[in-house]
């Protein structure tokens, strides 16, 4: 497995220094209104890496590693998703080129949700790709009783991600995880799978997944209060696949402005790496008309 940092064409490497945290990010593109791309699980900026140079045709991208992602500062033992969503509010300050469509996927939703309600002002439009959130039905897949994932509980249980992954990144990833979740045949690449093993399997590499975990399975009380005070009030678009109509359930629940929809048919839950095309093209229309409005 390569130690090297994977990249590709036409993107810049940058670190934000942040208050607690360096998060590592790329950017691409030097026109038009600004994206952040948000990872989920077990992904980085890399996830994105077939998407970017179309979205950066049109505009200013950035591609974020949370904290505990990729190569970005370690997390905590006790990371959670408001720490994330301060991260990620900092984060857009810091760029400095003003309110910014953000675009998030799978468990970094609760982060995203939370600095898009609390900073509206920094949030152009919401972009939704496979999301869930806690409170609104996520937290359910932990039950493996009615069809839920195992990996949902370990990743959540202090010290057990560690002790049982540890070693195993690449097995991890690449017998399971992916190939578990994506319809698109060959989409993630044995590659891939270097470059996400690469940090996961860093010392404390699961720590930012962990935390978000925990996160997930404890904040739908604080999550539903938020949404009913603070219901997004820019444009969003909900992107599903291979969760069906989960995604645009949830965004109908915390969202009170403009709603529109995309499902992807034949992809599984890994959208940005099955199909980058149809992903790139329906956030880029998306926008095109929520720059206008």
């Amino acid at each position: 497995m390569s130690t090297d940092r994977a990249t590709i064409a036409g993107i810049t490497h940058h670190t934000a220094h942040l208050d607690g945290a360096d998060l590592h990010y790329v950017s691409a593109g030097s026109a038009g209104t600004p994206i952040v791309l948000v990872h989920g699980f077990p992904e980085t900026w890399w996830a994105f890496h077939e998407v970017i140079p179309s979205l950066a045709e049109e505009h200013r991208v950035f591609a974020v590693d949370l904290r505990g992602f990729g190569d970005s500062s370690a997390a905590d033992v006790d990371h959670d998703s408001e720490t994330a969503a301060i991260d990620l509010k900092q984060f857009v300050e810091h760029l400095g080129v003003g309110p910014v469509h953000l675009t998030s996927q799978d468990i970094a939703g609760a982060a995203a949700f939370r600095m898009a309600a609390t900073h509206p002002d920094l949030v152009r439009s919401f972009t939704a790709i496979e999301m869930g959130l806690g409170g609104f039905g996520l937290e359910d897949l932990a039950d493996v009783t009615r069809g839920g994932s195992w990996h949902i509980g370990v990743m959540a249980a202090p010290g057990v991600p560690e002790m049982l992954l540890k070693g195993r990144e690449r097995e991890f990833l690449g017998d399971w995880a992916f190939p578990g979740m994506i319809a698109v045949a060959g989409a993630v690449g044995p590659d891939d799978i270097d470059e996400f093993a690469r940090t996961y399997s860093r010392a404390d590499g699961w720590h930012g997944a962990a935390g978000l975990y925990r996160s997930m399975l404890s904040e739908g009380e604080a999550l539903r209060s938020l949404a009913a005070r603070r219901p997004l009030a820019m444009p969003v678009l909900a992107v599903g696949a291979g969760g069906g109509p989960f995604t645009l359930r949830t965004v109908e629940r915390i969202a009170v402005g403009r709603i529109d929809s995309v499902h992807l048919d034949g992809v599984g839950h890994y959208v940005a790496l099955e199909a980058p095309t149809a992903l790139a093209r329906a956030i880029l229309d998306f926008l095109r008309d929520a720059d206008s409005a």
